[in-house]
């Protein structure tokens, strides 16, 4: 049995009592990345010289006052588009290749005062464009379940890591599911809190009015302890939110008698595969015997979500990348006798085709002439999107539906087709457009291969989305099952 099959409270106990040491935890992440790794592919970038030299100096302080923290001598992996000082962060692209920030993003700096270790850096799709991690510049990470399909993305390398038993947490970023979506692919719990309430700042952007960093964990309750930890007001972020930090732990009574869940029809709908339809209808009925009750409710304008999303995210997309021009940091291409010809080459040697894709769509619906027709029509219909949300949570404390549409699907079936790609994050979008949290938890399998059900709460109601979450989890033996890799 592995250390990590332990939840963060059992762990803490542990390290409390002396039974285990924090250089066990961390040999137990290496030993496993060693053994597993190169069939699943998850980590870029190990800091195994760093980490073993902090599990020494933190079994000095065991049994102290310092080692209190629940989050004391845990190992974490992180998403390589969230800077590290001094340990290479690529965002899984070429052009940063040779990326070593010179600071720490504020949520590792959280960690860091939370004294966790930091065990690696985590494979993601380029720049978080994905929704298979098959988009990186460097390796395609497999799906633990079945390393012939995908983990998901963007956050793949974050959620195969956790559902192998490499790390027993992660972090993430979810721009328009790229949390959530991978977490229901491999099993785990992933969470996209509301946005403002987790500093952006050390997130190398994509979109900057939708990316959110969150948690990947194997359980609800660890999931909350990771969101206490990283949450908060942060000056050097100006999209971060001035409200309260509830005990999100305090939360998970198991009790939602008397809670109101919307099912919007448009989530369980055309395209929703019969055995996913199937499993949160499951959910439902377990939900019902607890004590909630729930009714269909429509999200009206969640069908333009899609096109919505991707004029937005390509449009700040193009705007932030202009940065990587091979002048200040990153690649630089030896190919260029102009500036012009510096700044072209960097790019088109650089970049991957997806990520050039977003940056061609978002450049064109910004430009004179097609802005008013697609990027100032798409903001507006994001407004609509909001108010549908806000309309709903009048009347109910949650809405449920899939994560995903589909399980996990090839490695390779969709890289053709980007369309089909794109698709995949029709239901976890919408959550992103609104600002609004949602959680992915596991609830089932087709076929072997892990389903997940969304929770999605008002802003800045993670505690009731976890509420639910994990009264749903502790009435069902979904996250206690493991891939046997």
């Amino acid at each position: 049995m592995s250390l990590f099959d332990q939840k963060l409270s059992v762990l803490h106990e542990q390290l409390h009592k002396k039974e285990i040491s924090v250089t066990d935890l961390v040999d137990e992440s290496y030993q496993r990345i060693q053994q597993v790794d190169d069939k699943v592919e998850a980590f870029l970038t190990l800091d195994e010289e760093r980490a073993r030299s902090k599990a020494k100096e933190f079994d000095q302080k065991l049994g102290t006052d310092e080692a209190k923290g629940l989050l004391f001598g845990m190992p974490i992996g992180i998403k390589d588009n969230i800077v590290t000082r001094d340990l290479r962060t690529t965002s899984a692209s070429k052009i940063l290749d040779n990326f070593n920030p010179i600071y720490d993003a504020t949520v590792i700096q959280k960690l860091q005062a939370a004294d966790s270790i930091t065990i690696g850096k985590l494979n993601m799709d380029e720049f978080a464009m994905g929704s298979s991690t098959e988009n990186s510049g460097y390796q395609k990470t497999k799906n633990p379940w079945d390393l012939e399909t995908v983990p998901g993305g963007s956050s793949g390398g974050s959620a195969a890591a956790v559902a192998a038993g490499e790390v027993p947490f992660s972090l993430g970023s979810d721009t328009g599911g790229s949390i959530r979506q991978p977490a229901s692919f491999c099993g785990v719990v992933g969470l996209k809190p509301t946005y403002g309430r987790v500093s952006r700042f050390g997130l190398v952007a994509f979109a900057s009015s939708l990316d959110q960093i969150g948690p990947l964990t194997r359980t609800v309750e660890d999931n909350a302890y990771l969101l206490q930890a990283i949450s908060g007001l942060d000056p050097m972020d100006s999209t971060s939110a001035n409200v309260d930090v509830p005990n999100f732990v305090q939360s998970l009574t198991g009790d939602v008698k008397g809670l109101k869940i919307a099912v919007p029809k448009e989530y369980i709908g055309e395209g929703v595969k019969e055995e996913v339809k199937q499993s949160v209808l499951d959910a439902l009925k377990i939900l019902e015997k607890l004590g909630a009750t729930w009714e269909e409710v429509s999200l009206p304008h969640s069908k333009y979500a899609l096109a919505t999303y991707y004029l937005l995210s390509s449009s700040e997309a193009s705007a932030n990348l202009a940065r990587f021009d091979g002048v200040r940091y990153g690649y630089r291409t030896p190919n260029a006798e102009t500036l012009m010809n510096l700044y072209k080459n960097t790019r088109a040697e650089g970049f991957g085709d997806e990520v050039k894709r977003r940056i061609m769509l978002g450049t064109f619906a910004l430009s004179s002439g097609y802005y008013d027709a697609y990027y100032k029509k798409a903001q507006k219909v994001r407004t609509l999107i909001k108010q549908d949300f806000e309309n709903i949570f009048e009347k109910y404390d949650v809405i449920i539906g899939p994560t995903t549409p589909t399980p996990a699907f090839k490695v390779g079936e969709n890289t053709s087709d980007p369309m089909t790609m794109y698709r995949n994050d029709i239901l976890t979008i919408p959550v992103n457009l609104a600002g609004v949290p949602g959680i992915s938890v596991p609830c089932g399998f087709s076929n072997g291969l892990p389903l997940g059900l969304q929770i999605i709460g008002k802003h800045f109601d993670e505690s009731t989305v976890y509420r639910v979450a994990h009264a749903f989890e502790q009435a069902t033996n979904f996250h206690k099952q493991k891939p046997q890799l």
